[in-house]
């Protein structure tokens, strides 16, 4: 998540990034549909063809890091994999370094992805046997990868970040001692080319789109893949999956996630029986990332802000209260 200062809907900043790659100039919607949250995200038309453009400010991320993930896109790609395709630039460049009066900003144009959203789709059981089907191909690719030019960071870097951040809070014993142990129980925990690698980190219905003339599923924002346990990304997907479940049908839907999976990769019962470990991971990380998001304050800031910050701490406040607890 960008620091707060960064989610306000900037058109004019919006639109001297976009002047980099060709756009419908007469486009009545231009740049009227946006989202911001960890990247500044627009959809733009180029000769009638939806696209969206993706900036963040050049403080919040390293230009190594995007390469790192743009190379991983090209190789799935490659590998035949249906990862969401960038858009070249006018000078043809996939990722342009735009200097503006509010900074630098690294920016990227990614083709819209082929079919429907799966979060506005019925979860049915083929749905979501197809899901794990799809990840299982992921990992399958990931535990092949080996990136030329630039490396995206493993769970031991994300774990320094955090403990860099948790020094500015000299109140969060609780999420401190967490980090601890998580440090503790992940550096004992066999990472083998078959179990770890890069994961997309956010496999879930919002991200994923599935195209019913081709039945493919066509995953979008790689932007938080990390080296992790390939079981964090089955975590991420099943609880939420599990959130539009009816309880009597969790168990069920679990099932045809992870046969889909192993259709295509192999994954232990041991492995999914760390499933908990990971989300505690998610939810730590999550949670010093807003402490960071919203760590800066002015004042008179706008209602759509406070009405923010109230939600952010609801959930700060939640998750707090799983932390440190013995694994």
């Amino acid at each position: 998540m960008l620091k707060l200062k960064y989610l306000f809907d900037n058109k004019d900043l919006a639109q001297m990034i976009l002047k980099n790659w060709e756009y419908d100039y007469d486009d009545p919607n231009l740049l009227k549909y946006y989202r911001i949250s960890s990247n500044a995200v627009y959809w733009c038309k180029n000769q009638g063809e939806a696209f969206f453009l993706r900036f963040t400010p050049a403080e919040e991320k390293p230009m190594e890091k995007i390469l790192a993930e743009l190379e991983f896109l090209s190789y799935l790609r490659d590998n035949g994999y249906p990862a969401v395709d960038t858009i070249l630039s006018k000078a043809g460049n996939e990722l342009e370094v735009v200097d503006t009066p509010w900074g630098t900003f690294y920016a990227v144009a990614f083709k819209k992805a082929s079919g429907k959203q799966i979060a506005e789709m019925s979860l049915t059981k083929d749905l979501i046997f197809g899901l794990g089907k799809a990840l299982g191909r992921l990992h399958k690719l990931s535990s092949e990868f080996s990136p030329v030019n630039n490396k995206r960071n493993d769970w031991k870097e994300a774990a320094c970040w955090m403990e860099d951040v948790l020094s500015n809070f000299p109140n969060e014993t609780a999420a401190k001692n967490e980090l601890s142990i998580l440090r503790t129980y992940f550096s004992r925990l066999p990472a083998t080319k078959e179990n770890f690698g890069l994961v997309h980190y956010d496999f879930e219905p919002d991200n994923v789109f599935y195209n019913e003339l081709t039945e493919t599923y066509n995953p979008i924002d790689f932007d938080d893949a990390m080296y992790h346990w390939y079981a964090l990304d089955i975590e991420q997907s099943l609880d939420s999956i599990k959130e539009d479940m009816p309880e009597d049908q969790v168990e069920s839907s679990v099932n045809e996630f992870i046969r889909g999976y192993r259709l295509e990769y192999a994954v232990s019962d041991e492995m999914l029986e760390l499933l908990p470990v990971f989300r505690r991971y998610v939810n730590l990380f999550g949670y010093v990332r807003i402490l960071r998001s919203a760590e800066e304050k002015w004042n008179n800031e706008p209602d759509w802000m406070e009405s923010l910050r109230i939600k952010l701490e609801n959930l700060l406040n939640k998750r707090k209260d799983t932390f440190a607890m013995p694994i």
